[in-house]
């Protein structure tokens, strides 16, 4: 199969991933929850998770809190920071993961920044908005549809001269893309652990840098005759038992990434990318590609999207098409009525996935 799926989760892992999580099952118990052997190995597993993730994200290991996905780690921040009536600037390329839990909120959104791979928009529209007044902003590090790179360092510069608490989502450029959370100083930033970071699914990690709202309240292991939960991290966010054989896989997709260079990984994944995207376009696709470009694009033919997909799946090649959860995007780009079919690349990025696609969309027209 040619897996070009890679923005809705990475299929081909780094063996050791299946090996840690095979031992993990093995070897660990619940951790924070015992002194004997099996317990104290799941406490080390764990602790040694947030240990590789504070490396490869510049943050202390305390400040890695494990969540069940990004979504997950999302509901997190914003309800932390959003109040019913908070006025929230977001960008033109949210996933459903933002705009869902803004809208549960009854927040007012601003949609700042529509024009695709346009930096000078974004960061326009985006200051018009945090002048006007905002009491909180939320942003995509990279489009899941378009693979649109925004601006992240410039608009953290700026909710931060005009005194606004940010979150980034991540969820496309964590373990591509180099993120220095001291740097850039974000309150809150999700990502899953199962696309880029290389991890099982049902895993993710929110990075803090100020005290969270708990979403979900119970055990910790810690301060248990206080029935509030404990006001330090990770405690205050990791209440019931840890997935630590996702922990343990996701420690895993780490330590191969330190190992690697992540730019690297960002130049192969763009240039496939940009490469597919110009034989699309010699094709007579229109295809959405830019200056400012990830590894995913998206084209749209003159059939059904979904139909183009369900035929390459025939031909053994996947990819997604639809709205991709994210109608804001199509909105922002136009493709609302349409959607796109989406090809996204991951860290074993190669020509011959992309001739492959090539070679059977040629084929079928």
């Amino acid at each position: 199969m040619i897996y070009l799926d890679n923005g809705a989760t990475s299929f081909h892992k780094p063996l050791g991933v299946a090996d840690a999580v095979r031992r993990a099952m093995f070897t660990c118990a619940n951790p924070g929850r015992g002194g004997y052997g099996a317990a104290m190995e799941a406490a080390n597993v764990v602790y040694r998770c947030r240990e590789r993730a504070a490396q490869l994200f510049h943050c202390q290991p305390e400040q890695v809190v494990f969540t069940s996905n990004c979504t997950h780690a999302l509901n997190i921040a914003i309800r932390t920071l959003v109040k019913p009536g908070s006025r929230v600037v977001i960008s033109g390329f949210e996933h459903n993961a933002v705009t869902r839990p803004l809208h549960a909120q009854g927040a007012e959104i601003i949609v700042a920044g529509r024009k695709l791979f346009d930096w000078g928009d974004t960061l326009r529209e985006f200051e018009m908005a945090l002048r006007r007044g905002v009491d909180a902003a939320v942003f995509t590090h990279v489009s899941n549809v378009f693979g649109y790179i925004l601006p992240i360092e410039q608009m953290a510069k700026l909710c931060k001269q005009y005194g606004v608490a940010f979150v980034v989502d991540a969820a496309q450029s964590a373990g591509t893309i180099p993120i220095d959370f001291q740097a850039l100083g974000a309150d809150f930033i999700a990502m899953p652990g199962h696309k880029g970071l290389l991890g099982p699914q049902g895993t993710g990690i929110l990075l803090c840098s100020r005290q969270p709202k708990p979403l979900i309240y119970g055990g910790t292991g810690s301060n248990s005759k206080d029935q509030n939960m404990p006001d330090f991290l990770p405690d205050a966010l990791e209440a019931g038992t840890l997935n630590v054989p996702g922990i343990a896989g996701l420690s895993a997709g780490l330590e191969y990434l330190l190992q690697a260079d992540l730019d690297s990984i960002a130049q192969k994944e763009k240039k496939e990318a940009m490469f597919c995207a110009h034989k699309l376009e010699k094709m007579g696709f229109r295809v959405f590609a830019g200056e400012h470009q990830g590894g995913t694009i998206s084209f749209v033919t003159q059939d059904d999207c979904e139909e183009t997909a369900a035929m390459l799946a025939r031909k053994n090649i996947a990819l997604r098409a639809g709205l991709h959860c994210a109608p804001l995007a199509h909105e922002s780009a136009g493709t609302l009525d349409t959607g796109t079919v989406r090809v996204s690349f991951g860290h074993d990025a190669s020509r011959r996935q992309s001739l492959a696609l090539i070679n059977a969309l040629g084929n079928a027209w």
